[in-house]
């Protein structure tokens, strides 16, 4: 499997030879590719996206007035790789990210270009530093760009502004306070794009780690003039709220209000097991009432750490209606099968059933590094 940063391999310092040529004839294409390649090998993926950026100004004009206009012209000579390859679009990201390092000064002119950029993979972390030293600039551009004909720069609007984007520059000024982006989520909450309206999810979860109940209330606004196509971006954008049992979200998404159970029973089919094998569980839940209920119910697991610790993390199981007085029996097996994007280490771990993020269950197991 391809590693994140062969998106900036060979064949990406290529492409961006290519296109760089197209719209500056100067450009040494060639002498720019050998010391490129040469420079990258033992990098990971953001080094190669600074190092790709230096090289760039090395060989490109040192006016940047010259570089923004032939970079506003490169999306219609940029080759946009293969289609099969799921990694294309990061030979753009040094491209784009040079408008950051370089362009700071005159950021009128940037956002311009950032603008014509954005379709070749996302300028949202380019953005972000036009943010930090200009938001009141960037905020009338982004006023202009959540009508755009592009769903592209819609989506740079939401996904560029986000507080807590990953692998992007923390908006300090958004964490602390959340409320001028209010006018640019309303506007895209309801976007025809699906691609924008999953943005603007994000945004809203990114918000609801700092500002729950500010994002309570935005939504039961959004609520008071309803949208089918914002009613998937409410339930996403509260996602983190469901983890952590806010008491309103609950509501807020059409679950009841308050649990009531006469039981809840939950059941190991081993309570040991070994790393690489599957723990497998099932919880039955009674009703204690003579009305429907509507539950989320998740599981948690509390992970031992590498120090002997332990870290709770939330897995979506399952949305139930319990009619009155049934007992509902659900089933679930969690694979310990070694993953890149979690380690797992042995000891002693729990098991917890959430009803509306309410603990109505738990059972204590032992992973062990082999099998018993």
């Amino acid at each position: 499997m391809a590693l994140m940063k062969d998106g900036l391999d060979k064949a990406a310092i290529q492409r961006i030879a290519v296109g760089l040529c197209q719209v500056f004839p100067q450009f040494d294409s060639e002498a720019f590719v050998d010391e490129a390649q040469r420079a990258v090998v033992d990098l990971a993926l953001k080094e190669r996206v600074d190092v790709l950026i230096v090289l760039m100004h090395r060989y490109l004009p040192q006016s940047f007035e010259e570089v923004a206009m032939g970079l506003m012209a490169l999306p219609e000579h940029w080759d946009f790789g293969n289609r099969e390859d799921p990694l294309r679009g990061f030979a753009a990201w040094p491209v784009i990210d040079y408008v950051a390092h370089y362009g700071l000064e005159q950021p009128e002119l940037s956002l311009k270009v950032l603008k014509a950029l954005t379709h070749l993979f996302s300028a949202e972390f380019a953005i972000r530093s036009f943010i930090l030293q200009y938001p009141a600039l960037c905020h009338e551009f982004f006023l202009e760009w959540i009508k755009d004909d592009s769903e592209h720069v819609r989506r740079l609007v939401s996904e560029g502004t986000r507080p807590r984007l990953p692998w992007g520059k923390k908006l300090q000024l958004y964490i602390n306070d959340p409320q001028d982006n209010l006018v640019l989520l309303s506007a895209l909450r309801a976007d025809r794009s699906l691609y924008v309206r999953r943005s603007v999810a994000n945004h809203l979860n990114d918000i609801a780690k700092d500002h729950p109940q500010w994002v309570i209330d935005v939504c039961l606004l959004w609520q008071q003039e309803p949208h089918p196509l914002s009613e998937w971006v409410i339930k996403h954008g509260t996602r983190t709220l469901v983890k952590q049992g806010h008491p309103a979200v609950f509501q807020l998404l059409g679950y009841s209000q308050t649990v009531s159970l006469s039981r809840a029973t939950l059941t190991l089919k081993t309570p040991c097991i070994a790393l690489e094998e599957t723990l497998e569980f099932a919880c039955e839940l009674v009703s204690s009432t003579s009305k429907d209920q509507q539950y989320v119910v998740d599981y948690q697991i509390d992970f031992v750490k590498a120090n002997g610790k332990t870290r709770a993390k939330v897995f979506k199981l399952k949305n139930i209606t319990l009619a009155a007085s049934e007992a509902l029996t659900v089933t679930k097996a969690f694979s310990f099968k070694t993953i890149t994007t979690r380690r797992y280490y042995p000891g002693a771990h729990r098991l917890s059933i959430l009803v509306n993020g309410i603990n109505v269950a738990s059972q204590p197991f032992t992973l062990s590094q082999t099998q018993q």
